[in-house]
């Protein structure tokens, strides 16, 4: 952390020779960018003259960091925005913007289910922003539909069902009905009924570990079943939830214009042939799969088939941790890790441009959500810087989560961190003293 951090609150920091992304139209560039507290100046200026209250100009050296656009997470859960143990409306927007992330689209499922225009409230201040899915069925019990058009009129960025295929009849006569207009319907190609209650993908690995399985199936056939749905209703924004299986990537492919998909950012970085059987991680839903469906999800997620990365961020408190794992609810934690892991799995290992991890991780969640890709722009807080060296350990730097089911960390720590943001306070930037160039 800065040393003299009193001297920075009134200080204009010029970061020499960032590599600044703007936006998913312009190819990285190296730039000196100018930051007067959380606003960015801009990049690339005559010497500006100092803010009101800026004390002076100090340099410093960026040449190694990354200053890009926020992230995009297009679902993830909160049950108990106010009083939960696992994670509150607070401390959720803390560990997105640590992680870099800028906007997060919360799902229906929540104590009491949020599928009334009354139960859509919650919001962030800016420049943070949330935005909420409505709920395709009533309670998300399955049983009725829920007010599709009086949700979207209340601020429903999009009608979501649960973490499963509802029943057909139910999902066709909402689908019929038409009342979400041109808002995106989220459904998770699900089958429970044929999963056998298993929480990792039939595979020689999981057999080995003794884990009981889920069978490809339980994703397939709902899948086979949505596409169909989609055919039948071309009109409607269909969207699919957390695909997990080379299968189902291979279902998409073959399609001529596939439905946008997510992939939740743990199938991407984690499979059950690398995973050790007492890490974390294991108990997620959709079910863990094994190498190939791992390569299968990034393949589809680089050449376009997949639209999105999300976090589906499920949060469980400690308490909750301590259930034997066939008892303990599925999900996990994961927005102040998902940009270091998948920096480290995508960019460093694979060899991906960062551009492109951008497009999966900020300006493909924001087209899946209906919404326009973010950009950097002069005089704004919406920006993010990233040192893709910077090593820290949970017990040395707040995420701001109060979630228990985080990745296991290695023993030297995470490598990889935003820095420094206009989404967070500027006591909780980690930006290090550094001489100028």
């Amino acid at each position: 952390m800065l040393s003299e951090r009193e001297l920075l609150m009134g200080t204009t920091l010029v970061l020499r020779q960032v590599q600044v992304l703007e936006g998913p139209d312009r190819p990285p560039s190296r730039r000196d960018v100018w930051l007067e507290g959380r606003c960015l100046l801009g990049w690339d200026l005559p010497a500006p003259p100092l803010a009101s209250g800026a004390l002076e100009v100090r340099d410093v050296d960026g040449s190694d960091w990354w200053l890009a656009p926020p992230l995009v997470d297009p679902h993830s859960v909160l049950e108990d925005p106010w009083l939960g143990r696992s994670e509150t409306l607070e401390s959720l927007a803390v560990a997105a913007a640590s992680g870099g992330y800028g906007t997060v689209a919360l799902l229906p499922w929540a104590r009491p289910w949020r599928d009334a225009p009354e139960r859509l409230s919650l919001a962030w201040d800016p420049p943070l922003r949330l935005v909420l899915w409505g709920s395709f069925s009533l309670e998300g019990a399955d049983a009725d539909l829920a007010l599709h058009a009086e949700q979207v009129a209340a601020g429903a960025m999009g009608l979501a069902a649960s973490d499963h295929l509802p029943p057909l009849a139910l999902l066709e006569r909402g689908l019929r009905l038409g009342e979400m207009g041109s808002r995106p319907v989220l459904l998770a190609p699900r089958d429970p009924s044929l999963g056998q209650e298993g929480f990792v993908r039939e595979r020689v690995e999981a057999l080995r570990a003794g884990w009981p399985t889920d069978p490809v199936l339980s994703e397939t056939l709902p899948l086979q079943t949505l596409l169909n749905l989609r055919a039948a209703h071309p009109d409607v924004a269909i969207r699919l939830m957390n695909l997990s299986t080379a299968d189902a990537v291979r279902l998409l492919r073959g399609q001529p214009n596939p439905p946008a998909a997510s992939v939740c950012w743990w199938h991407l970085v984690a499979d059950c042939g690398a995973l050790h059987p007492a890490e974390e991680g294991w108990r997620v839903r959709p079910s863990l799969g094994g190498p190939e469906d791992r390569e299968a999800l990034i393949a589809g997620l680089r050449d376009g088939v997949l639209a999105a990365v999300a976090v589906h961020h499920l949060p469980l408190d400690a308490e909750e941790q301590l259930l034997p794992l066939d008892q303990r609810k599925a999900g996990m934690a994961g927005h102040g890790l998902a940009l270091t892991l998948l920096w480290r799995e995508l960019v460093e290992r694979r060899g991906w441009p960062v551009e492109a991890l951008w497009q999966a991780l900020s300006w493909g969640p924001s087209r899946f959500l209906g919404l326009p890709p973010e950009r950097l722009t002069a005089a704004s807080d919406r920006w993010v810087l990233w040192d893709p060296d910077h090593v820290w350990s949970a017990s040395t730097e707040r995420s701001g989560s109060l979630a228990a089911n985080v990745p296991t960390p290695p023993p030297e720590g995470w490598r990889g961190r935003v820095i420094a943001s206009g989404l967070l306070p500027e006591d909780r930037w980690a930006l290090p003293t550094r001489p100028p160039c």
